[in-house]
């Protein structure tokens, strides 16, 4: 009879590793499916973000173009940036490695993704403009119509001539209103 012990002693190693490889082929399946729905997410987050750059640029440029203003400092962030978004790839760079040349240099997308930014909120220090992608509004607040805080009259309520006071400092920009009747009450604390 042909028996070898060496099989019984490791036996339990034996289980483990054939565990081990069947695992890690059903891992890397499923790690590649939960891949590609994460890189969709995150791909469409940059690429909300990089349209919003780039009709901000866009517009700010008409604008700049209408008023004659083509030798700003402005002007020229705003062509910096589209020029930066435009060398943004528009494709999925991974599908064309493979049939492209080996020589070709590859795009660092979060270093192109850090330089658009960066100008965008060069742009907006220029412009005096706050960087900012989402407009806030009362339902983004929780609050309704009837409750809310008035965002539109907040907007008309702004001083845009500063006065200094006798010490030199600034007074606020910011005309305090006093809340509305019946408001306080509503609000659990």
């Amino acid at each position: 009879m042909d028996f070898d012990l060496e099989d019984l002693v490791h036996v339990e190693q034996a289980f483990y590793d054939s565990g081990y490889k069947d695992g890690f082929e059903h891992g890397r399946i499923h790690g590649l499916i939960e891949g590609r729905a994460l890189g969709r997410e995150k791909g469409f987050e940059i690429w909300e973000e990089i349209g919003f750059y780039e009709g901000f640029a866009l517009m700010w440029n008409g604008i700049l173009v209408r008023d004659g203003k083509t030798e700003d400092r402005a002007y020229s962030h705003t062509k910096h940036l589209l020029d930066l978004i435009s060398q943004f790839p528009r494709v999925n760079p991974s599908t064309i490695a493979s049939t492209a040349s080996s020589s070709e240099t590859e795009i660092d997308i979060p270093k192109l993704f850090r330089q658009v930014s960066s100008r965008y909120k060069a742009l907006c220090s220029t412009l005096g403009v706050r960087p900012g992608i989402r407009a806030s509004s009362s339902s983004s607040l929780g609050l309704s119509k009837d409750e809310g805080i008035g965002l539109e009259e907040e907007a008309h309520s702004v001083v845009t001539n500063p006065q200094k006071t006798s010490t030199g400092k600034k007074k606020t920009i910011w005309e305090v209103n006093s809340p509305k009747e019946g408001v306080a009450d509503e609000m659990d604390f």
